[in-house]
């Protein structure tokens, strides 16, 4: 088991900080870090803010870089394909998390020779969670737990810990809000090994505002999932289609059955021909199901693939 100074000592850390309008928080966020990660490097990505942030993350000692895509998402790929590191700490600009907890995930992730340590949120006042945040939280993270397995209790967290090979075999597509999501189900599709430790989780100060839209990045989020469900589990996804246009078939197929058992006819023809339709439906999507899986398993080994060419945490370069 490693120590925290033997980590600093041997590995590269950087600290990825995504930011939009933190004028109010930055500064407290980078030189807390700087005070819990001294040998980290920390790397403010402005993401088209409109007031200091860029000013003041540079007084506070950060580097500072720009990403003029809007979304978290796009910020949050350029810091990815940028930056050169051995561990990767990621957190939000908006001094709700615990600096103080950033040893602990790193810790956890080297001597654990694991990629991925999310911080779980533990709320220390009433409203640091909004109970539409909650809700949705809670929500989401249980039909990514259902669909792809439970490994995480909350999947919506900013905060992370993760190793050099994840990061760099992560092919991201999201554009917002819904990056945690898409991290956490690359991570579950490869069966990575991931952690979780509880970490203090504030209420922003004051002149900070958040920018998750609960209802609009909530759809997204779930469009996402859907999305994913189809990309990484076509199966299963398609079956779900199948299964629905079955039961219509028989719905509309047993009154036509029926009638025909009983008096030798098919009076209700048009029914009878959309009954057969669904069942037809039914089938091309099952065939649709194993083409894909096929593509999608072709698609997991190459990213395995990536993965395993890069060296684990636990190794320095």
């Amino acid at each position: 088991m490693q120590t925290f100074e033997e980590i600093a000592a041997s590995h590269r850390i950087a600290v990825l900080v995504p930011c939009h309008n933190e004028e109010a928080a930055i500064r407290t966020v980078v030189e807390d870090f700087r005070g819990s990660l001294p040998t980290a490097r920390i790397f403010v990505y402005d993401n088209n803010s409109t007031d200091q942030t860029v000013r003041v993350a540079l007084e506070a000692g950060a580097i500072v870089r720009r990403e003029n895509r809007q979304g978290k998402g796009h910020v949050v790929r350029r810091m990815f394909a940028d930056i050169e590191a051995d561990i990767y700490v990621m957190v939000d600009g908006d001094d709700t998390y615990d600096a103080s907890a950033a040893p602990g995930l790193i810790l956890e992730l080297v001597n654990e020779n694991l990629d991925v340590v999310n911080g779980a949120r533990v709320p220390v006042a009433d409203a640091a969670f909004r109970p539409g945040h909650k809700f949705g939280n809670a929500l989401l993270t249980r039909l990514v737990s259902l669909v792809f397995g439970k490994r995480n209790k909350d999947m919506l967290s900013g905060y992370k810990a993760m190793s050099r090979r994840m990061v760099k075999s992560f092919p991201i597509q999201s554009s917002g809000f819904e990056i945690e999501t898409e991290l956490l189900v690359h991570a579950l599709g490869l069966d990575l090994p991931i952690g979780e430790i509880a970490i203090p989780y504030r209420e922003r100060g004051e002149g900070s505002a958040s920018k998750l839209r609960t209802y609009r990045d909530g759809l997204r989020i779930i469009w996402l999932i859907s999305y994913l469900i189809r990309e990484e589990k076509p199966l299963q996804f398609f079956s779900g289609i199948a299964a629905i246009a079955v039961l219509f078939a028989i719905g509309l197929g047993t009154p036509v059955i029926l009638e025909y058992a009983q008096s030798g006819l098919v009076p209700r023809l048009p029914t009878a021909v959309l009954a057969m339709g669904c069942v037809i439906s039914a089938l091309l999507a099952i065939v649709c199901g194993l083409v894909l899986d096929g593509v999608s398993h072709g698609r997991r080994e190459a990213k395995a693939l990536a993965y395993l060419s890069i060296p684990a945490p636990g190794e320095p370069r």
